[in-house]
């Protein structure tokens, strides 16, 4: 239905009122690699309220900047937190969280450097489904193993192992054809 929004005071045409419908078309771009990435994982933590923040407002407060977050769910009164963040960080993060460790009451801390980021980036991501599937497919017909993902409107991306970055820019470049693309 359209409404017309007239002035009160003038007699001249007003505004015309619409809903508009918007149609995105999948535009994926194309396929980018990050090898300046680790991967922290703070395992055992305590399943209660307020843990996350202490532990990223802390690393924030130090300017540590923190990329996939992926949290799991509580089991046995614990869970699992795991990020991403520059390589450069990785150090200084670890030996912040080992030295607050009694904020947190983890059981234990791991980083891995040896990780990679896989991404495709582009417009229409989260209204044309199955655009992750075909990105997770190319993986794993490339026998490659996903640890961590992270998905936006522009963007979605993978955590992998480092000795398959070129394998995957590769496979998954090749599902979403870009040497077609005009």
């Amino acid at each position: 239905m359209n409404l017309e929004v007239l002035s009160s005071l003038e007699r001249k045409p007003g505004t015309t009122v619409k809903e508009a419908v918007k149609v995105e078309k999948l535009l994926i771009k194309g396929v980018a690699k990050d090898e300046d990435v680790a991967r922290i994982a703070i395992i055992g933590l305590p399943d209660t309220p307020g843990i996350a923040f202490r532990i990223f407002s802390l690393l924030a407060q130090r300017k540590i900047n923190v990329d996939i977050i992926l949290q799991s769910i509580g089991r046995d009164k614990t869970k699992d937190i795991s990020f991403t963040v520059p390589v450069a960080d990785k150090d200084a993060a670890m030996a912040l969280l080992e030295e607050k460790a009694e904020l947190f009451g983890a059981q234990r801390f791991e980083a891995d450097d040896n990780v990679v980021k896989v991404s495709i980036v582009g417009a229409g991501m989260q209204s044309n489904p199955g655009v992750a599937a075909k990105m997770f497919e190319a993986l794993f017909e490339a026998n490659i193993n996903i640890e961590m993902i992270s998905t936006s409107e522009i963007k979605i991306s993978v955590l992998i192992d480092r000795k398959d970055a070129n394998i995957a820019l590769n496979a998954v470049h090749d599902a979403f054809d870009f040497n077609n693309k005009a």
